[in-house]
């Protein structure tokens, strides 16, 4: 006997005129939302003589992208170092928060004492303060550390996110409780338990907290502008800041530079885009 197996739609039932809307709808926000990086890209491959040309032109007529990432690493020789360094950072901050956020979250998550839900309100009040207010404070900080151009001032202040904090704490709720409860019956500490049990279940969360960590720490731009000044702690992003001119700016090259930046994080998105979604909608359940 065969069986009919039922599946449900994407669409949630809805009639074949409002699947066509909402399709449509779909597409034409996908549209809008890809233009910018289209024209990133075509502008990127521009020789100078097209930049201002009227009328506006999507695509260059002559492409010149060797030229152009040519004459970017001549305008900007220390390209890739700024790119290096923003992989640098981004890797550190990754990891820090990596380490300090899970354990943490699974303190929160699973140990009770005193005060427990004050202190994780107001480590979630972080989030309401704009980072703006405390820059001047933390640039003092960091000077009287004597840590100024050093990449210990770009990767030690954020090495912990109250956002990641949460998004951990409601990935380890949804883990039962009586798998750890075995494991600790034969033996393992908390932070075996973590380590073996707690963060292989947790994989989505994971990786919805690398793609938002990483994206955020590779776009900084604030903070390394204000504790770095030199070629050797620079990132990518005041690298393409500087390519602006104070009477002209190569609009080509700011858009190669940032085509050149913005690949890493692409291709970081496409390979995590299943665990994203699926990590960012199990922070929404409440236990």
């Amino acid at each position: 006997m065969r069986r009919m197996m039922m599946r449900t739609s994407p669409t949630g039932g809805l009639s074949l005129p409002a699947q066509v809307l909402l399709y449509l709808a779909l597409a034409a926000g996908a549209v809008v939302m890809m233009m910018p990086f289209v024209w990133m890209a075509s502008t990127a491959c521009k020789p100078d003589v097209e930049l201002n040309k009227i009328p506006v032109r999507w695509l260059p007529e002559n492409p010149v992208c060797l030229g152009n990432l040519q004459q970017l690493y001549t305008t900007s020789p220390h390209f890739n170092r700024y790119m290096l360094n923003s992989a640098l950072v981004t890797a550190g901050r990754t990891l820090g928060q990596l380490i300090t956020c899970s354990l943490a979250a699974y303190g929160f998550a699973r140990f009770r004492f005193p005060g427990r839900d004050v202190i994780f309100a107001l480590c979630l009040g972080l989030l309401m303060v704009p980072f703006q207010a405390i820059l001047i404070p933390e640039y003092m900080l960091i000077r009287k550390l004597g840590w100024l151009n050093t990449f210990r001032a770009l990767i030690v202040p954020g090495m912990f996110s109250a956002f990641a904090l949460f998004l951990l704490r409601q990935a380890f709720l949804q883990i039962p409780l009586e798998i750890e409860e075995a494991a600790i019956i034969d033996g393992a500490n908390p932070l075996r338990v973590l380590w073996h049990i707690t963060l292989p279940l947790s994989v989505p969360a994971l990786a919805a907290f690398a793609v938002i960590t990483v994206q955020a720490a590779w776009n900084d731009f604030l903070y390394p502008l204000v504790v770095s000044s030199t070629p050797d702690t620079r990132v990518v992003t005041i690298g393409i800041a500087l390519l602006q001119g104070e009477r002209r700016t190569p609009m080509n090259l700011l858009m190669m530079g940032s085509f050149l930046a913005t690949l890493p994080m692409l291709a970081l998105f496409v390979l995590l885009q299943r665990y994203f979604i699926a990590g960012i909608s199990m922070g929404g359940v409440k236990r």
